[in-house]
């Protein structure tokens, strides 16, 4: 079996995001089949003491640095020198020297870099372990094919004129980031992306680095039973989650609530549409003043909302890769509906386990129809719920990461 060293840019507990449910996920799945795993962490103000999680019990070892923050004049001066601003965002010294620190102490069979905000740490040590560790793998975990990512939401965010400014920003960004991708890429000597479109687009920056495709996935029994209390909402219940400081996120809770949840409620008069996640954007605070919305902010657990849903949405018009809020609600056995976008990696043409619609009136038919028929909900939680089991459960994608070591 293998010693391995996961790079990630926040502890990976409590896993409350997509990053976090991933690498914990990753941790957890490797760590039971044998191998051996030291992480190294940024860790944010607030983070539980590492010593307390399951950490403890599935890393040999675990050395945490606190992030770093950035000021807006060193973002500007990042901007105006032609600097990426994910490659700087979380940059420090101390994770650097920690990195070389551990690479001392002991031999790695494989370094996992967790996302891109820790990808300029590969390209500082690529030398370094190329020449004193050359059986070490450099392994780059991408969550999302970046570069792509920026360009669709320019390409949305060039359609409002008050967010021209925005989306200048985005279309520097993306052509930035094509750049360090390419980069990072080229220094990896694997990459891993989470669907076969990001996997594509990955490829394309630099042909001569194999990509595999390991996505997202879920502990799918810990969703079987419950267990939780389900939470007291407004029914009918149409719920939507996520970090809600994330733009693809905020884009969908907007276009939601402002075009399609008015369609839904002159067919259903009580239709309620509650958003949960931590740190609502302020581009949200239109919306609470709405007695028919309701932002809870942070939460202890998204489960108890997701499993109170009569219909969970996923209205994304931006963004990439395998979104774990659809993977959740499959498992615990949600109807859904989502745009093909929000579906992206998982479901395609021709599904029979969610609804797909992209536009704000066929999104509101196919809730309304859903909201008007229980049976047709329960049997789509329970295909949903048989599916993920069978593709998107870790036991089932672990062996795809253990290939790469092989």
């Amino acid at each position: 079996m293998s010693r391995l060293l996961f790079v990630t840019a926040q502890l990976p507990y409590p896993p409350h995001q997509g990053g976090a449910l991933r690498t914990l996920g990753l941790i957890k799945g490797l760590a039971e089949r044998g191998h051996r795993v030291t992480l190294l962490s940024l860790i944010e103000e607030g983070q539980p003491d590492w010593q307390s999680t399951p950490l403890a019990d599935l890393c040999d070892r675990v050395v945490t640095v606190p992030a770093p923050s950035r000021t807006s004049v060193e973002r500007l001066r990042d901007l105006l020198t032609g600097r990426v601003d994910m490659e700087r965002r979380l940059w420090t010294p101390a994770l650097l020297e920690a990195l070389h620190t551990l690479l001392d102490d002991q031999p790695f069979g494989g370094i996992h870099f967790e996302g891109i905000e820790v990808a300029a740490y590969l390209n500082q040590i690529h030398d370094h372990v190329r020449e004193n560790f050359p059986g070490t793998l450099l392994i780059y975990d991408a969550f999302n094919a970046e570069y792509d990512l920026q360009r669709r939401i320019s390409r949305q965010d060039l359609q409002i004129i008050r967010r021209l400014p925005v989306a200048l920003y985005s279309v520097i960004q993306a052509r930035r980031l094509e750049r360090f991708e390419r980069q990072v890429c080229r220094l990896s000597d694997h990459v891993i992306a989470v669907s076969e479109a990001d996997g594509r687009l990955l490829a394309s920056l630099e042909p001569g680095t194999p990509v595999t495709v390991v996505p997202n996935a879920i502990d799918a029994a810990s969703y079987e039973t419950g267990g939780e209390e389900i939470a007291a909402i407004e029914h009918p219940a149409l719920v939507f989650t996520g970090k809600m400081d994330y733009r693809p996120n905020v884009d969908a809770a907007l276009w939601f609530a402002d075009s399609v949840l008015p369609l839904i409620q002159e067919a259903v008069p009580g239709a309620h549409f509650t958003v949960v996640g931590q740190k609502p954007h302020p581009r949200l605070d239109r919306l609470r003043g709405r007695t028919d919305i309701t932002l809870t902010g942070w939460v202890p657990s998204v489960r108890p909302y997701v499993r109170a849903a009569d219909v969970f949405v996923i209205p994304m018009r931006m963004g990439s890769g395998t979104r774990l809020k659809l993977l959740e609600a499959m498992a615990m056995r949600r109807a859904i509906v989502s745009t093909r976008l929000g579906a992206e990696g998982v479901a395609g043409e021709g599904v029979d386990f969610l609804l797909l619609a992209d536009d704000s009136q066929a999104f509101a038919a196919v809730v309304i129809e859903l909201l008007n028929d229980s049976e047709g909900r329960r049997s789509l939680g329970e295909k949903a719920a048989a599916y993920v089991k069978q593709h998107y459960d870790w036991p089932v994608i672990i062996p795809r990461i253990e290939s790469l070591y092989r």
